[in-house]
């Protein structure tokens, strides 16, 4: 299993812009070197977020590193071009020297749909058409295509063209079964976001990929499966908590006056940090255990990766967190679950 971060790159209280987006960077790099496979930027149109353009860092990133796989989380594809999504993707991919990868979605905020001139009531129509867009100029040097939100393509030629063939595209995906049926189709790696609820509640969702990749004749050893999910990794589960739960409890209230979400208590995020809920976080062994029950939960993942920074956790005490995956990583080799063993899960015996 691979096991990464994924950031929106948000400022920490008190910090400028500048100190913000190079302590981001500054993160990468330290995954890197201590030995993390992956780490994800998303992108974002709002004024608490420095992702408005996750290439860009990650291209900085990848400047620094060496090993470390790097990837949007998600690309917002409804509301850009697809053929500038991939001349990024692509140049990331040289700079990096084919560590690139990226994971298309539609995103859960609505600011970039008027920003770049495109109305939300289009939402699924628009990313259906530029998904296909896009891994048609992926798959083609020379395109010709004709859509309803993009002026033609007659064949132009459109370049750089990136190292790795394929270039890895997954589909991020939240709660709505088209998604993953169109994922399991068109042979992408699945990417879900679990911020909330209870994990075992997604494995229909899950099935349903697995069974429309079948459908669809792709190779049964390539279907991939991925997670998204909030945590963070400490001393202790107490530990944890107290630095987690009270940037937590702010973030998603301000999000909740906006969608109209209940607040945040302390029993609820004890309901999502228990066995079954969504949040991963304790100590080591703690998260190891959690990590394979949802694996088990999905019938096997390949990828898991963290969104720990939006709790307002300082720069520092992430850094903290980032060196505790060695630990997590020697719990998970010697954990096994009640149910299952780790190479029934579909988990490599991989890392560092």
């Amino acid at each position: 299993m691979e096991i990464g971060i994924d950031s929106f790159a948000d400022k920490r209280e008190g910090d400028d812009s500048v100190k913000a987006i190079n302590n981001v960077i500054d993160r990468i790099v330290y995954a890197d070197e201590v030995g993390l496979h992956v780490f994800g930027i998303g992108e974002h149109h709002r004024k608490e977020f420095l992702d408005s353009s996750p290439f860009m860092i990650l291209s900085a990133a990848a400047a620094r590193t060496k090993n470390i796989r790097l990837t949007s989380a998600v690309t917002v594809l409804s509301a850009a071009d697809p053929v500038r999504v991939f001349q990024n993707l692509s140049t990331l991919d040289l700079i990096s020297g084919g560590r690139a990868e990226m994971v298309a979605g539609r995103g859960s905020f609505s600011e970039s749909f008027p920003l770049f001139g495109f109305n939300f009531q289009d939402y699924d129509a628009l990313f259906a058409e530029k998904l296909k867009l896009l891994l048609q100029i992926r798959d083609n040097e020379v395109v010709n295509w004709k859509g309803q939100f993009r002026a033609p393509l007659e064949n132009q030629t459109i370049y750089p063209r990136p190292i790795q063939k394929p270039l890895p595209i997954a589909l991020g995906v939240g709660g709505t079964p088209e998604s993953f049926a169109r994922a399991g189709t068109l042979g992408l790696p699945l990417m879900l976001a679990i911020i909330g609820g209870q994990t075992h509640r997604f494995r229909p969702l899950v099935d349903l990929y697995r069974e429309s990749w079948e459908l669809a004749g792709h190779p049964k050893d390539k279907c991939s499966v991925g997670i998204h999910s909030l945590g963070y990794v400490a001393n202790t589960k107490e530990e944890a908590i107290e630095l987690y739960y009270e940037g937590y409890a702010k973030m998603f209230n301000k999000i909740g006056k906006e969608r109209g979400w209940a607040p945040v208590t302390m029993q609820g995020f004890l309901d999502q940090i228990g066995p079954k809920g969504a949040i991963v976080l304790g100590g080591p062994e703690e998260v190891a255990e959690k990590i394979l029950r949802h694996s088990e939960a999905l019938g096997g993942i390949s990828r898991f990766q963290f969104q720990m920074d939006i709790a307002d956790i300082t720069h520092e005490n992430l850094l903290k967190c980032m060196k505790m995956y060695e630990n997590l990583w020697n719990s998970m080799k010697y954990t096994e679950s009640p149910q299952m063993t780790r190479s029934q899960l579909g988990i490599e015996q991989r890392f560092l």
